[in-house]
């Protein structure tokens, strides 16, 4: 195509976009209309008014974020279809709904990711679109044969990739959808209702193509997962924050991220346990000292517990309170639940015994009135008795899962008596871990709710609907209007009031909080999906606790097995996953690496072989042309050379970190920044992180493979020689 020729096609394409840009904002307006009149109207339920709002304050997001680009490309078929693919689609009303911009997401817009030379799909040519903001800046071709007379290759297909891998990195995670590669699209249309695990190296891209997937599903299963939301856990919030971007720059919303540390609502943990500690918890055979540690406290008395009641003293001795204990035992049901059976057993026993002392000579068992009524009278006194209620709280007290793990630690008979490790004994009970959470959402189920409190709550929701009923009948006999007339406050007519309680409902609170929020807020809250990323660092209670908010087990699972750090992380996914769902899981890889480029991918392969040597290092796509270096430093020298590459890079476009041991002045710890990527990094005292245990080398591994252009590192010691990749420069300093 001649330089005029492109110019023109430019022109026209230019054209097209604007009017893609116009009837989305036609749309967008119809939309925004539509929401505020579901806000104002009165004539509907408040629950499916409620959920029409949802829907409509979703939709008009998902138009606001279709702004950028909105298009950004198009293929030609060879029976000569154009068809333009963004980020979502646009039906030509007038001209029977034809589509005028397809949805990535669409079968159709397949081929736009997927078609190559070999397999062009029936495609003639794909165009990539380069915009900034509205405007088209201009386009490259990829032809398949020959096309009006041009020959295969006018321009490359890997323009669009190379142009954004080579960008300058901002504050965040950005979306893929213009530039999906053929290997991330078939994991992202993947049709498996099950567990699908992607396994990749660092910069293959795993957490975006997950985040993707997420979007596709949503799209092709909205009504199935919309309502329950999908569930993304990352390994920090750092990560999170990273990639929180993604979904709603693809118009989905209905997203709750956390971490590990705060899948238990009122909980945030970020602190760490020991190895030792972190394995023991991690372990499935945990949940048998859980177990020990609630029936250690299902207490049996040494002496004979006294009850002074009005009449006579009655004693709670070891063998009511073994024979409670057992029946509740067998109930089944959760400890505080159970206290309900044990009681029952007790007040049996006293009241039978009392009965008998009390009634000696003069009553029968053959007097039934007499004797349940004196029974009666007895089980009240109980109930209002304080020592009773003592008694009962020392034997089987009402407990929370808090009181619980905070009370076996620190206290090394509790831990014997259960059976635990004595790694998990600690001064502070309450100084939570995130290897903690996964024991104390187990707990919630092995304890229960309190009784009392559901008791108390069921009383004040009914004492409320009571009052609601009863303002409601107030308001019915105020009302004097004919039966046929509508009554403008109430949106209905009075005939149509056949009870109080209908009318009440018009009066109801709704929870308006967005799904997201909701979800977070409850412990019980089920999800339809769940993404887990950096699941190698999971342990086995952790997918305990995620299995349980996805009881479909719907999981996209993202890792990397060689990059583990955790004691009690996966050594392999059929370990974690054979246990849920055997023979509903399937694994993908990805091997090309995006992100680091080939110098700093050859320094970080030394460093995988010899920790790894069976893992292949992920191929990269592209080189940075930048050798990365090292430097010796004396100790003293050290803050001043970090200062430095901070200040050069201040200059530089893009974003960088500097990443080292935890007690080095203004250095991130290397698993802080698992999952994210800087255009520039400067690893200091690698021997250090190579040295700290089991987890050093694939610690020293998720360092190196952070940057997308420039590495450099800093070293006091002798450079470790799996970093012999370096290019050395300077002076050495003595030792």
């Amino acid at each position: 195509m001649s330089d005029q020729g492109h110019i023109e096609e430019l022109r026209s394409e230019q054209r097209y976009v604007a009017g893609l840009h116009a009837r989305l904002d036609a749309e967008r307006g119809r939309t925004r209309r539509a929401h505020r009149d579901a806000l104002r109207s009165d004539g509907e339920s408040p629950t499916d008014r409620d959920v029409r709002v949802r829907a409509l304050a979703s939709q008009v997001r998902r138009l606001d974020v279709a702004d950028s680009g909105l298009c950004f490309g198009r293929i030609d078929t060879e029976t000569g279809e154009r068809r333009y693919i963004g980020r979502i689609g646009i039906l030509d009303e007038d001209d029977e709904y034809a589509p005028l911009l397809l949805d990535w997401r669409a079968p159709a817009a397949r081929p736009f990711y997927t078609a190559t030379g070999a397999h062009p799909e029936d495609l003639r040519r794909r165009r990539q679109f380069h915009t900034h903001g509205r405007r088209l800046v201009d386009f490259s071709d990829e032809h398949f044969g020959e096309l009006d007379g041009e020959l295969d290759g006018e321009s490359g297909g890997d323009e669009a990739l190379l142009a954004a891998v080579d960008a300058p990195r901002g504050e965040g995670m950005r979306d893929i959808v213009a530039t999906i590669q053929a290997e991330q699209d078939e994991i992202i249309r993947l049709d498996h209702p099950g567990v699908t695990v992607i396994e990749g190296g660092p910069g293959t891209g795993k957490t975006v193509v997950a985040l993707h997937r997420v979007a596709y599903l949503l799209y092709t299963q909205r009504e199935r997962i919309a309502r329950h939301g999908v569930l993304v856990v990352g390994p920090n919030p750092a990560f999170l924050d990273h990639i929180g971007r993604v979904l709603p720059s693809l118009g989905e919303t209905d997203v709750v991220f956390a971490t590990p540390g705060y899948l238990v609502p009122g909980l945030s943990v970020t602190a760490e346990d020991t190895p030792a500690a972190a394995r023991a918890k991690g372990s499935l055979a945990i949940l048998d000292v859980l177990a020990n540690a609630v029936a250690d406290r299902q207490q049996v008395p040494h002496e004979p517990l006294e009850i002074e009641l009005q009449d006579l003293t009655v004693r709670i001795d070891a063998a009511t309170a073994q024979w409670a204990r057992e029946e509740a035992r067998a109930s089944g049901r959760p400890h505080n639940e159970a206290r309900a059976v044990f009681r029952e057993v007790v007040v049996y026993v006293l009241t039978e015994r009392a009965i008998t002392r009390i009634g000696r000579g003069w009553l029968t068992r053959d007097d039934r009135t007499a004797w349940e009524q004196m029974r009666t009278e007895l089980t009240d006194e109980l109930a209002e008795h304080e020592g009773f209620a003592a008694a009962l709280d020392a034997l089987w007290p009402v407990l929370t899962p808090q009181d619980v793990l905070a009370t076996l630690s620190t206290s090394p008979e509790r831990l014997r008596a259960a059976g635990a490790d004595p790694a998990l004994l600690r001064p502070v009970g309450d100084a939570w871990t995130v290897s903690d959470v996964p024991l104390l959402d187990e707990l919630v189920d092995l304890l229960g709710r309190d009784p009392t409190v559901v008791r108390a709550e069921e009383r004040r929701v009914a004492a409320e609907e009571r009052a609601e009923a009863e303002y409601a009948a107030g308001v019915m006999e105020i009302l004097t209007l004919d039966t046929e007339e509508l009554d403008e406050d109430l949106g209905v007519r009075v005939d149509d009031l056949t009870h109080a309680g209908v009318l009440a409902e018009r009066f109801e609170e709704t929870d308006t909080r967005e799904l997201a929020e909701r979800a977070a807020a409850h412990r019980d809250w089920t999800y339809r999906h769940v993404v887990v990323d950096e699941a190698q660092e999971l342990s086995a209670m952790d997918w305990r606790v995620l299995m349980r908010r996805c009881p479909g087990h719907g999981f996209t699972v993202v890792g990397d097995l060689a990059q583990r750090r955790s004691p009690a992380g996966a050594t392999s996914w059929g370990e974690v996953l054979d246990r849920y769902v055997p023979g509903r899981w399937v694994y993908r890889s990805l091997t090309v690496n995006y992100r680091t480029p080939a110098e700093i991918m050859a320094v970080a392969a030394g460093v995988l072989a010899a920790f790894a040597p069976d893992v292949e290092p992920p191929e990269s796509v592209r080189a940075s042309g930048v050798a990365p270096w090292s430097r010796q430093v004396g100790a003293d020298e050290l803050p001043a050379a970090i200062a430095a590459f901070v200040a050069d890079e201040q200059g530089r476009p893009g974003t960088s970190v500097v990443i080292g041991p935890p007690d080095v002045p203004g250095a991130t710890a290397p698993s802080a920044t698992k999952g994210l990527e800087f255009d520039a990094v400067l690893v200091v005292e690698p021997e250090r992180i190579l040295a700290d245990g089991p987890r050093g080398p694939a610690e020293l591994y998720v360092a190196l493979t952070r940057a997308t252009q420039r590495l450099g590192v800093l070293h006091h010691a002798p450079l470790p020689a799996v970093l012999r990749g370096l290019t050395e420069v300077g002076a050495p300093v003595p030792s």
